[in-house]
């Protein structure tokens, strides 16, 4: 048992590691490179960056938000996402494997923290899924992913909290040991090929937003031909788009 939580902590996690860096470095570079050739490529390269800048900072501290539609998911989610991040990456034991596995670390947040950051997303993680498993209209919406995720994301942090602070025999130490290692390396290495991906994409979705979604110059004149609405008039205030039969009188004053 030792031998394999040997293994999970070092080689593995090394692995896991570098197959996360890779995916998600892949990711952004082709990203960039899709936001640059919309760049190119279209006519108007007018950017508002102090309004892409804003709207960046409002996606990624969304305490505005919070109040506006489902205040109370969206805070669950929040929380959830808050203890997600820090606690990987600013607790004192994975500081010590970061360190030496990469090389060096970084500080650490206090115990306690770390432990109330636990609570909270094993909590929130388990309050997700009920919510998404009973309300209607995001069940609707939901794949067996999105049922999938938040309970694998909570293993990590319920049997590294029972390790932390569980009174368990040495036995069922190391099995929850070995659990913890190995889900913490399956999502590390998932993360790159599933929708967690925006951890990183998030800083850059508006500026995607605001270059990719311009139109390239006559491309309202191809919808319309497409649509086969080519002759129609596009001057009238509600355009019919085939529901209604153009009139006489609207042939005439566009013949005009």
């Amino acid at each position: 048992m030792h031998a394999w939580i040997e293994f999970g902590s070092g080689p593995l996690f090394r692995l896991c590691f570098a197959l996360m860096l890779l995916g998600l470095a892949r990711i952004v570079v082709l990203t960039i490179i899709g936001m640059v050739e919309a760049y190119l490529r279209n006519d108007d390269k007018i950017i508002n960056w102090r309004e892409l800048i804003g709207k960046t900072v409002s996606w990624l501290f969304p305490i505005a938000k919070l109040l506006k539609k489902r205040p109370v998911y969206s805070l669950v989610s929040f929380l959830f996402h808050i203890g997600l991040i820090l606690t990987p990456l600013f607790l004192a034991a994975h500081l010590l494997l970061w360190e030496k596995s990469i090389g060096f670390a970084w500080f650490a947040i206090p115990q306690s923290l770390a432990d109330y950051l636990t609570l909270i997303v094993i909590v929130c993680g388990l309050t997700l899924f009920l919510m998404r498993a009973l309300y209607g209209p995001a069940r609707a919406i939901s794949r067996k992913q999105d049922y999938i995720w938040p309970l694998l994301l909570v293993i990590p942090f319920l049997t590294g909290y029972m390790c932390v602070n569980g009174r368990i025999s040495p036995a069922t130490y190391q099995w929850m040991m070995l659990i913890h290692i190995f889900s913490g390396n399956l999502i590390t290495v998932m993360i790159p090929f599933t929708k967690i991906a925006h951890c990183v994409l998030t800083p850059l979705s508006q500026l995607v937003t605001g270059i990719g979604w311009k139109f390239p110059r006559g491309a309202g004149d191809k919808v319309i031909e497409t649509l086969g609405y080519k002759d129609r008039p596009t001057w009238v205030e509600q355009p019919r788009l085939g529901l209604e039969k153009v009139t006489t009188v609207e042939k005439e004053a566009a013949e005009k």
